[in-house]
């Protein structure tokens, strides 16, 4: 379909396409397969989930992405991040691992998480929940880099009792109390494979580390028969595609906090990935389509086991560095994923839990960002105690109360800005002060612009006859700001000064203009297209008085 007919916002990435890419496209698929397909695996474990869902993430989700999302190279499948609160949430809604109806539950949890994203996008949300801070962000991954970690504890060590999901001092604890039953063939096959992942790192970036171990973990197990030793091997690996399902509508009210901490930060780590990936001649990343794109994603992929999805770094990274230059390079991931499902499913079910478990260890370890926490606390003593104090809720309370609480946080933080007033002197002319609001008018903040305003008056060192306020910011209006805005009038109308509006944006002037304060204010001559242009026209004029519309001036 070429893109004269095509709908703009499927299979945006192809717009300008050309065939040379086509080959760069398939190998950067492949690559970015290497790496994805494995690591998803891993991470359904996170949520004692059987590795096939971690397949499924790599089929429906990615594949609708590849159809809807906007950025060329980013990989959308599940994350760490979003794999703990997944585990978390099934937790606290009393799903047990391994039970018959998790599966069900997963499926409504995904489903929920896109109908959140899809009415945020309905909304235009995407800048809205963009705003939330570094500061946040960074205290949710270190919570999370740390309950992960210790929850793959077990696993790594051989242990006879699993604990993910439970939070991290509980996981701690209970780690500590099993000690006796640590495996030592499993600890030597997670040190080896951690210590190969991060090798290969450091030193061969281009080779898929997770796939060097998961296929070294298989042949150890195939041909060493270290399963012998102790050694725990995953659960039967189901082959085939993914079938349709209805999800668990009775486990619906439970999830619904789960999936709310997942959706915000689905869609946060999306559009980090998707805006830290785009080149410059590219189109600049869209909130609501990517919205749109990864709530679509995760509401078709519930029906089909898939967990809930998000742009991955590390697959992108990948994806990216191997030449990716439209979302065919996911398609071809697509197809890897398909024929892992159908053609490896016995082979994959040799792989060895702590082979996976070393991945997830390894993968998880990057988001304990603790010089980056130091370097915060040097520049912004803020930022660096809430960040702080997330991770801390997040290590102690949950990670779901961390969400909810660095969520809070940052609305806090974002209206102590916005209510902070912000008054500028542009110029003065005779008796005459030109003056503009940095920030629009709303509510919270009405009453302490209107202050400053006259405390600027009042602290002037020559008397103030005219004041002419500039609102270029005021893009809407409302009856409170009317208010405030006839309030200020009256109060400056008392001190012998004269209120004269400037700049108001067209829609704002549509509303004031059906309230007799403002009609009154325009048909006097108060009102300006710009500061500079009512500075001119007072300087031009004899002085008003400051005559309030309606009143009488008073004897002087």
């Amino acid at each position: 379909m070429s893109a004269a007919r095509r709908p703009s916002w499927l299979l945006s990435t192809l717009d300008g396409y050309q065939r040379r890419w086509i080959v760069r496209d398939v190998l950067a698929g492949l690559s970015a397969g290497a790496v994805v397909v494995p690591q998803a695996m891993a991470y359904a474990t996170i949520a004692n989930l059987p590795v096939e869902v971690g397949l499924y993430t790599c089929i429906v989700p990615m594949f609708v992405y590849a159809l809807l999302g906007g950025s060329r190279a980013m990989s959308v499948s599940t994350t760490s991040t979003i794999a703990t609160l997944t585990a978390t949430t099934l937790v606290s809604a009393g799903v047990a691992a391994g039970a018959d109806d998790a599966i069900g539950a997963l499926m409504m949890l995904t489903l929920l998480v896109g109908v959140v994203l899809l009415l945020a996008r309905a909304c235009r949300l995407g800048s809205l929940v963009e705003n939330i801070s570094g500061a946040t962000v960074l205290g949710l991954k270190i919570g999370v880099g740390a309950t992960v970690a210790v929850g793959q504890l077990p696993k790594l060590l051989g242990e006879s009792f699993d604990f993910s999901g439970h939070g991290f001092l509980r996981s701690l604890f209970a780690v500590g109390g099993a000690f006796d039953s640590v495996n030592v063939p499993t600890v030597l096959l997670s040190v080896g494979s951690i210590a190969t992942l991060l090798l290969l790192k450091r030193f061969a970036p281009r080779v898929p580390g997770t796939l060097v171990v998961v296929a070294g973990g298989m042949l150890l197990v195939g041909i060493g028969g270290i399963d012998d030793l102790g050694v725990d091997l995953i659960a039967p690996v189901a082959g085939g595609l993914p079938t349709p399902g209805i999800p668990d509508v009775s486990e619906a009210v439970a999830l619904v906090p789960g999936a709310l901490a997942i959706a915000v930060m689905a869609f946060l780590e999306s559009a980090a990935v998707a805006r830290s990936l785009r080149q410059a001649r590219e189109p600049q990343i869209d909130s609501d389509q990517e919205l749109f794109a990864t709530g679509a994603a995760n509401t078709v992929g519930a029906f089909f086991a898939a967990m809930p999805a998000a742009g991955g770094f590390s697959q992108s990274a990948v994806n990216q560095g191997a030449g990716a230059r439209s979302q065919l390079a996911t398609l071809t991931t697509v197809a890897l994923a398909v024929l892992v499902a159908l053609f490896l499913a016995p082979v994959l079910s040799l792989l060895p839990e702590a082979t996976l478990a070393a991945m997830v260890f390894t993968a998880v370890a990057g988001l304990i960002n603790i010089p980056e926490l130091v370097r915060w606390a040097r520049i912004s003593r803020m930022d660096f105690w809430v960040a702080t104090a997330v991770a801390a809720i997040g290590l102690t309370a949950g990670l779901l109360p961390a969400v909810a609480v660095g969520v809070v946080v940052t609305l806090v933080l974002v209206l102590r800005e916005l209510n902070i007033p912000r008054v500028r002197v542009v110029d003065r002319r005779g008796s005459a002060l030109g003056l503009e609001l940095e920030r629009g008018l709303y509510t919270a903040n009405a009453l302490a612009n209107e202050r400053l305003i006259v405390e600027t008056v009042t602290a002037q060192a020559e008397p103030v006859r005219t004041v002419v306020l500039g609102l270029p910011q005021q893009v809407v209006m409302s009856i409170t700001v009317l208010d405030a805005l006839e309030s200020l009038d009256r109060e400056l109308s008392q001190l012998g000064v004269q209120l004269q509006l400037a700049a108001l944006p067209q829609d704002a002037v549509v509303v004031a203009a059906r309230t007799p304060w403002y009609t009154a204010l325009a048909e006097a001559g108060r009102v300006h297209p710009a500061v500079e242009a009512g500075l001119q026209a007072s300087a031009d004029a004899e002085p008003s008085g400051g005559v309030h519309p309606g009143e009488v001036p008073d004897e002087r």
